[in-house]
């Protein structure tokens, strides 16, 4: 069976409305952004950054696993993490390197939010001059002196207040809605193609269908 196929033929198991909620979901997401979590530390921070990931429509999200192994916290992500594709660095002893080349060889800009001598506000980022991935650092540390070498852009959120920073988790969803919102009232071909909204939609039947691996090779089989 096809990916065609196998979408008509589990569709038949779930309810109308979920899949009326699917082609309608499906339009919102984009991976002309992505966020690159590096080594955090608190799974609670982790899974709120995730959450905010999937609230405003951004698919793809890296982890980077170095000392730190990302664990999730169900009661923050609340099940946000089954309906985004989830890539996972941790198989050297420093992967770092390994997401940033991989993500630069998709076209991505690194864009790391850092307090940089070169940086710019978070306003101020333009999003024309192509996708770009977000590179979040550990809690304490912050990103690490492979990011800085290597990233393209720096950028800052600006603040008012005495406190230096923000909680990872609310940076991120700072940033995701800033540009999220700038990104759907451009111009830019900020939507998935047909090809993804097809894998996708498959994927998001799958989580949906229990056992749905086993459904789908009975039938070929």
């Amino acid at each position: 069976m096809n990916k065609k196929e196998q979408i008509e033929y589990l569709s038949k198991f779930v309810t109308k409305n979920r899949i009326n909620n699917f082609n309608k979901l499906i339009n919102y997401r984009t991976k002309y952004i992505t966020i690159v979590l590096e080594d955090i530390f608190q799974s609670h921070n982790a899974s709120a950054a995730i959450r905010s990931c999937e609230c405003l429509g951004i698919q793809d999200v890296h982890i980077i696993e170095n000392t730190n192994k990302y664990q999730v916290n169900p009661d923050v992500v609340l099940g946000a993490s089954k309906w985004l594709s989830l890539i996972k660095y941790n198989e050297r002893e420093n992967n770092t390197i390994t997401a940033i080349n991989k993500l630069k060889k998709q076209k991505y800009r690194i864009v790391a939010t850092s307090p940089h001598e070169n940086n710019i506000s978070l306003h101020d980022l333009d999003l024309n001059k192509g996708k770009i991935a977000l590179v979040f650092g550990s809690e304490m540390p912050g990103i690490s002196e492979i990011v800085k070498k290597n990233a393209d852009e720096f950028i800052y959120i600006p603040m008012c207040g005495f406190t230096e920073s923000f909680n990872i988790s609310v940076s991120v969803a700072i940033c995701l809605f800033e540009l999220s919102n700038k990104l759907r009232k451009s111009e830019i071909n900020w939507q998935l193609s047909k090809s993804e909204k097809q894998t996708l939609f498959l994927e998001w039947l799958k989580q949906s269908v229990k056992k749905s691996d086993e459904i789908l090779k009975r039938i070929e089989g």
